[in-house]
């Protein structure tokens, strides 16, 4: 294949978000008009699977993150990109695996707006022992982490190397949900010339139309800014709104003609003009005092309101008249108006809402709410929302709150603005923070606030209850001792819980090195080895095992499972000794690194598919999700720690119809029916090997059963495969990436 360069004449060039401006043989220059600027180009042949190395030289005044996409025939997708490293001044590269064909490359050189120069572009196919020094380089850096443990997963090392695994991934703080949103907008979003009609019938029809009061502070916001955001509450479909301004006190000579014009055009607007300057907190207050609606919806005073968003605030109370707080997606608008990083987001999640605020825009309060709790708090400006939310969650049912999944909010990406960077209000936070801890202690949970690592975000840290419970880890097994090694010795050697037996299961183990090992292990004062000598069920197996487990807690452990970090049982054990909480699974890795599990998502292939699968180990995922805490429909039985009356209340595993495949997600199911909540963290770090043992499902018999556990999945659980709550319907079915619907 021919390389591809930037200067190319067989390439054409189409530029998005770019203006060129002169350019020589040697040079282009560029000015990103928006912080999403692509270009991209169309080799003359199709770029066959293979490893490449893709290099681009560009000068730009402050920090670049260049990213290169592929199109393999569907779009542009953000599963299939790869982020360049700056090697040195200029100069950006990196190496990947192409695992198809691709017909376009799309360079998106920059985040930021300004002007930058292009003097090379340069994609070409690794030779063979280039390719060689990078998988020895990749190799060592694994291996400085876990020399013994590296040698004896070196099999499984290598035989990932043959999946998509390498594929590298953007490396910011967020996955943008994949795809292109542009064409999710036009088949999937509210559109004013189709829609309206529709919405404003619906609107009428409605039996009750409460009285939305929209609260907006306002201090010193740029003139059109100002005047777009009070002109997007004045469109709206949905008649019964009032919006509530507070000035507080603003000193751009603009604000207050601008303000009292639009109350003499609207007498659905009020307006106060404080006195002094009282920051965000008593502003806000001072605009609720104006409120006299049932419910409250919250609008920064440079932000937008859809259409049609009190219409469908409205649509959703009268759906659920016992809603206390709803909450819909968001997108943002850069400064030319233009939209981007959708933001999808799951129904309520009790943990991921105590990790990070993604309720965020557009929240709606019940009023009486808000006045229960006393309002806005002064000091915890930046996080003021998160901490009346914080506040009034604890005086509600969390059934109640209602999560609209449909972009109703436009977060406007000014400069200084959280939308652009979180870095741009650190103020914000320690705000968050301190909120979270005062939230805890009013709860009285026993456990500390902590920052999550690499995140803006937040964790919570559970204490182990005194004593340490008893927790019984389970391990089915058949021969390959080498595997079963290591399992055993990195759990022995690794883990710093103490109180735990390890019950190994053995169902018809042959070779002479498993059958001395047992023996070897029979010393050990907290393993004991179990025959089971039925036919392979993995369910009737666990079932068997836990009605043998001594232990209150019981882990279901795979014999390919490795510990990395050594409280990963403690972590693990500190949420399943919650009275609410279920089964509690972990962060599982390929050997090579990337993601193999991070939570099960219903639905995904047809019955359910992995979070984050082949994400690299320090991606933050979408929207953070693969650094936090948060609540999951199931997770893997390959590494999950659950309470034993839970396991037994719900009657264990399925072995009558799920041998092998399902059969956690099928518990996890039962488990959360049951009124628990399953819980995934990202703190619980091991190896999985992907059931190297057992084998892939590729002969006529195992086939059948798998289509035949599917099948019974399908109807079993039709309802919750069809709409996964801590999911979002606005992303793939099809693809475990969170890419956005097609």
């Amino acid at each position: 294949m021919a390389a591809i360069e930037f200067l190319d004449r067989n390439v054409s060039r189409e530029f998005d978000g770019l203006h060129a401006g002169n350019s020589d043989s040697e040079l282009l220059q560029l000015e990103a008009l928006n912080s999403d600027p692509q270009i991209i180009f169309k080799p003359e042949e199709i770029i066959q699977p293979g490893w490449y190395h893709v290099a681009l030289a560009m000068e730009m005044g402050g920090d670049a993150h260049p990213q290169v996409f592929f199109d393999f025939g569907s779009g542009f997708d953000e599963a299939f990109s790869t982020r360049l490293k700056r090697s040195k001044g200029s100069l950006f590269s990196a190496a990947f695996k192409l695992p198809s064909p691709a017909f376009l490359v799309r360079l998106d050189p920059t985040e930021n707006r300004g002007a930058f120069k292009i003097s090379s572009f340069r994609l070409r196919e690794l030779s063979a022992p280039e390719l060689a020094m990078m998988l020895a380089r990749q190799a060592l850096s694994i291996m400085r982490r876990d020399p013994r443990g590296f040698i004896r997963r070196l099999p499984a090392y290598l035989n990932a190397l043959r999946g998509p695994a390498f594929l590298q991934f953007r490396d910011n703080a967020h996955v943008k949900g994949g795809g292109d949103y542009p064409t999710w907008i036009a088949r999937h979003d509210f559109d004013a010339e189709r829609d309206m009609g529709e919405v404003a019938a619906a609107v009428e029809s409605l039996d009750v139309k409460p009285l939305i009061s929209v609260v907006m502070p306002v201090y010193d916001t740029p003139a059109d800014l100002l005047d777009q955001a009070i002109a997007s509450v004045a469109a709206q479909i949905y008649p019964n709104w009032e919006l509530c301004i507070a000035d507080d006190c603003s000193t751009a000579p603009h604000v207050r003609p601008l303000l009292e014009d639009w109350q003499r055009r609207d007498e659905r607007i009020k307006l106060v003009f404080r006195e002094e300057n009282g920051h965000i907190s008593r502003a806000t207050n001072s605009a609720f005092a104006l409120a006299s609606g049932e419910w409250i919806a919250l609008l920064d005073h440079d932000d937008l309101l859809r259409p049609h968003a009190l219409a469908e605030v409205a649509f959703e109370i009268a759906r659920h008249p016992a809603a206390e707080l709803i909450y819909s997606d968001e997108d943002k608008l850069d400064a030319k108006g233009n939209r981007y990083d959708p933001f999808f987001k799951p129904d309520f999640s009790r943990e991921l809402f105590r990790s990070q605020n993604y309720l965020n825009h557009l929240t709606v309060h019940r009023a009486e709410n808000i006045r229960a709790v006393g309002g806005w708090r002064p000091g915890f400006e930046g996080s003021q929302d998160y901490d009346l939310s914080l506040r009034v969650f604890e005086g509600i049912d969390a059934a109640n709150i209602r999560h609209i999944p449909k972009v109703l909010y436009h977060w406007r990406a000014v400069d200084g603005s959280t939308a652009v960077s979180r870095d741009g209000k650190d103020y914000a936070h320690g705000a968050g923070m301190r909120a979270l801890q005062e939230h805890v202690a009013r709860v009285k949970l026993p456990a500390a606030v902590e920052e999550a690592p690499e995140t803006p975000f937040y964790r919570l840290r559970f204490a182990v209850p005194e004593p340490q419970p008893l927790v019984s880890l389970i391990i089915p097994t058949r021969d390959r001792v080498e595997l079963l090694k290591g399992c055993v010795e990195s759990i022995l050697e690794k883990t710093t819980y103490s109180n735990y037996e390890i019950v190994i299961v053995d169902n018809g183990s042959v070779e002479q090195s498993t059958l001395a090992y047992f023996k070897e292990l029979k010393s050990r004062k907290n393993i004991r080895v179990l025959a089971y000598r039925k036919k392979f069920n993995y369910s009737a197996i666990n079932n068997f095992a836990v009605g043998k487990a001594k232990g209150e807690i019981v882990g279901l452990i795979n014999n390919d499972i490795e510990v990395i970090s050594p409280d990963w049982l403690t972590e693990m054990v500190s949420w399943a000794a919650q009275p609410d909480v279920g089964c509690v699974g972990a962060k599982l890795y390929y050997a090579n690194d990337t993601i193999q599990h991070a939570g099960v998502i219903l639905g995904i292939g047809g019955v359910a598919g992995h979070s984050h699968k082949y994400f690299p180990r320090d991606h933050p995922g979408y929207f953070s999700r693969l650094k936090v805490i948060q609540n999951l429909s199931a997770i893997t039985g390959a590494c999950l720690i659950v309470r034993k009356k839970i396991f037994e209340a719900v009657e264990g595993l399925n072995a009558k119809d799920l041998a092998v495949a399902f059969n956690d997600v099928d518990f996890c199911l039962k488990v959360h029916e049951a009124g628990y909540r399953n819980v995934w963290t990202p703190y619980a770090e091991l190896y999985h090997l992907e059931s190297i043992s057992r084998g892939a499902e590729d002969n006529p018999e195992k086939i059948a059963r798998f289509i035949s556990e599917a099948t019974f999945m399908k109807n079993s659980w039709h309802s919750e495969l069809k709409y996964d709550p801590f999911y979002s319907q606005n992303l793939s079915r099809f693809k475990e990436d969170f890419s956005m619907k097609e």
